[in-house]
């Protein structure tokens, strides 16, 4: 059950909407599907209780779109960590680190390897919580999780409809809201919905505690554009359409609230069927510093062997001259009599030694850099176009030509003409027909 807020409704004036057809259900042919199968869904208006039990027992309202669980977080992280090339490498070094050919004691790479991979195993863990579709939190005394198919909610300005609903009653007296899809197609225009003149007076605390209905309409599905049901009221079947239906992800606008039922939760709603999930991508210049790294770790290896050769050299020619320099004890990763040995672990330990080579806080400088340009970016008032707002791209119409009764009209040089005579590099003319 629902709070009433006490406000009264929105006046407004009995509008011209109800001539124009996209307000009209289909009656036709499409009708008689329900029932059928793929058309077999039922909600109990009001009465979630209902729901608890098969066949009308459906999923809850909780949607992550996180990458990472409390479970996977540790195993997927790693991963996506080790996936970087001097990541590796490093975790490769530390490893030879605890053996006793470390020219230097373990904690001095493992500490800061351990450090690089936290911070960034941070960074993907915040970004990873605000992916979380809660969205603001509380309707009415319910979180967006906590709503079950049935259950009556209100919605005030500017929130995001929780689930999929189907509009009972709004603000306005003629039933119309006014809904923002951007989320789900990318579209600023408002989209105007109205719910069924039977439901119109269903919009105070007291219709609600004796309001029981029924819904019998189409099965999940992920398109955004249709809807196929009936609304049985009072002893009547009502057919419904998408005029009626509120997508999950959208945003009541101008419409002080809405009341509505919920018919699809969770991930049967249309805007979840029609999510991915979130994917595990590379930047452009993370890709180019592997190339770096191979690079630098050839380079490395060079050395090393550089090195290794000439320990062996100075080990079979000279040492015999530098009686001074023998070890008192045997050491088995030392043995002066037997060179190519020596070359070998000495090789290995230049591999430890040198490894600073490659620098350890690459990944993390980059991803510094990354938001302290974002934040430059955002904050940039010579970067803001008053004119195109939101979307990368500004979509204009302008008027070429057409025909009319035979008589030509048009024909005059315009910005598309002219930008396409700068991409040709030539030059246009008017021509009149």
């Amino acid at each position: 059950m629902v709070e009433s807020s006490g406000r009264t409704k929105g006046k407004l004036r009995w509008s011209k909407l109800y001539s124009f057809s996209c307000f009209r259900a289909n009656t036709g042919d499409v009708q008689e599907l329900i029932g059928q199968p793929g058309f077999s869904r039922v909600v109990f208006c009001n009465e979630p209780q209902l729901h608890k039990t098969k066949p009308f027992k459906y999923t809850n309202n909780y949607v992550s779109t996180t990458k990472y669980n409390v479970v996977t977080f540790l195993p997927i992280a790693l991963f996506e960590q080790f996936r970087r090339v001097a990541n590796l490498y490093f975790l490769l070094a530390a490893c030879l680190s605890v053996v006793n050919l470390a020219p230097y004691s373990p904690s001095s790479l493992i500490a800061p390897l351990v450090f690089v991979v936290g911070i960034s195993m941070l960074k993907e863990a915040v970004e990873d919580w605000q992916r979380i579709s809660s969205g603001n939190g509380i309707f009415v005394d319910k979180l967006w999780k906590e709503l079950c198919v049935g259950d009556v909610v209100r919605v005030s300005k500017d929130e995001y409809f929780p689930s999929d609903l189907l509009l009972l009653s709004s603000s306005y007296e003629d039933g119309v809201c006014y809904v923002e899809t951007m989320n789900l197609d990318g579209e600023t225009s408002l989209k105007i919905k109205r719910c069924l003149e039977t439901t119109l007076g269903v919009n105070e605390e007291k219709e609600f505690t004796r309001f029981k209905a029924s819904i019998r309409c189409e099965d999940p599905n992920p398109n955004l554009y249709t809807f196929v049901g009936n609304l049985e009221f009072e002893n009547r079947s009502y057919p419904l359409c998408p005029a009626q239906v509120l997508l999950r992800d959208s945003k009541l606008r101008n419409t002080d609230y809405i009341y509505g039922v919920v018919i699809f939760s969770g991930h049967d709603t249309k805007a979840v069927r029609n999510s991915t999930r979130s994917p595990s991508k590379r930047s452009r210049i993370e890709r180019k510093m592997d190339y770096i790294i191979y690079l630098l770790f050839s380079i490395l290896v060079l050395i090393s062997f550089i090195s290794s050769i000439g320990s062996a050299l100075v080990l079979k020619y000279d040492m015999v001259k530098w009686w001074y320099l023998r070890l008192q004890n045997d050491d088995r990763y030392f043995n002066p009599s037997n060179p190519v040995v020596s070359a070998i672990l000495q090789f290995i330990r230049a591999l430890i030694l040198y490894g600073y080579l490659i620098p350890i806080s690459l990944y993390v400088s980059i991803e510094v850099v990354k938001v302290l340009q974002a934040m430059l970016i955002n904050k940039d008032i010579e970067m803001y176009d008053e004119i195109k707002r939101g979307p990368l791209t500004c979509n204009q119409m302008e008027f070429r030509k057409c025909s009319i009764a035979g008589i030509s009209y048009g024909g005059d040089i315009n910005e598309v003409d002219l930008a396409a005579s700068r991409r040709m590099n030539a030059d246009v003319e008017a021509i009149s027909i």
